[in-house]
């Protein structure tokens, strides 16, 4: 796994981590002290609060935490999943699963990040392994 600082710390984290999104890179960050990893981008590591933190680029492996089925109409779009994944680094983030029925996404399923779509239209997604 690569760590890099990052130069557009002034600009705030989640806009860093937004626009690496952007450009297709999935990022999280890493603390220099404690060298654990952290996610929702922040100013001070959650674990041991140094404001020392970089940037990395994870593995892209985790696992389904906690799932449910968000229930819509056909016509609205229709049914979709909503998943808090487990990173094999640690953080647990909100996301959803692609590439199959939004019911049929269970706890402990294997998937792999992928970020959809570009510029301001990126999101992280997550697909079966």
């Amino acid at each position: 796994m690569a760590s890099r600082m990052a130069g557009s710390e002034a600009a705030g984290p989640e806009k860093t981590w937004r626009e690496a999104l952007g450009s297709g890179e999935f990022l999280i960050q890493q603390c220099m002290a404690c060298g654990k990893y952290g996610f929702f981008p922040r100013t001070g590591c959650r674990h041991c609060g140094s404001p020392q933190l970089g940037w990395a680029v994870p593995a892209g492996g985790a696992s389904v935490y906690s799932t449910t089925v968000v229930r819509r109409k056909a016509e609205d779009g229709g049914d979709y999943n909503v998943a808090i994944v487990e990173l094999d680094e640690g953080p647990r983030l909100m996301s959803r699963v692609d590439g199959m029925p939004p019911a049929a996404v269970e706890i402990g399923l294997r998937v792999r990040a992928r970020v959809r779509g570009e510029g301001a239209d990126a999101m992280l997604v997550f697909v079966p392994e």
